[in-house]
């Protein structure tokens, strides 16, 4: 069982930045391909951006594309969501969640296709 915690949401202004952290409670996360996803009141979960276990690829929505960055840090047990430029529509509870890996260096944008998620962080920015 992994158990994934984030942290680093809050309350920001149009136009500044936040660092969302993921960490896994009392195991590594080396080795699980990583996403991040977030719901805002009323809406579908939606996907924001994954990570490969190696860290090589990363993929993104198009809504945040060059505005916000997946990372690993550097012992792999903690998976970032750099996010700039933040918009009042980006509201919203960001959740982590890993799955195991299969093979290769593959990211996931699907919820489904994750076994593991955290409680999630809420980020409320002003407009």
């Amino acid at each position: 069982q992994v158990q994934l915690v984030e942290s680093g949401g809050g309350l920001v202004q149009a136009g500044g930045s936040l660092r969302l952290s993921c960490a896994a409670s009392g195991r590594t996360l080396s080795s699980y391909p990583m996403g991040w996803f977030r719901q805002a009141p009323g809406r579908e979960r939606e996907f924001v951006s994954a990570i490969s276990w190696t860290g090589s690829s990363t993929y993104y929505a198009d809504s945040v594309k060059g505005r916000f960055t997946i990372s690993r840090g550097n012992a792999k047990n903690t998976v970032y969501l750099q996010m700039n430029s933040l918009k009042p529509a980006a509201t919203a509870v960001y959740s982590c969640a890993a799955r195991p890996r299969i093979s290769g260096s593959s990211y996931y944008t699907g919820s489904y296709e994750y076994d593991y998620w955290g409680q999630g962080t809420q980020v409320t920015v002003s407009s």
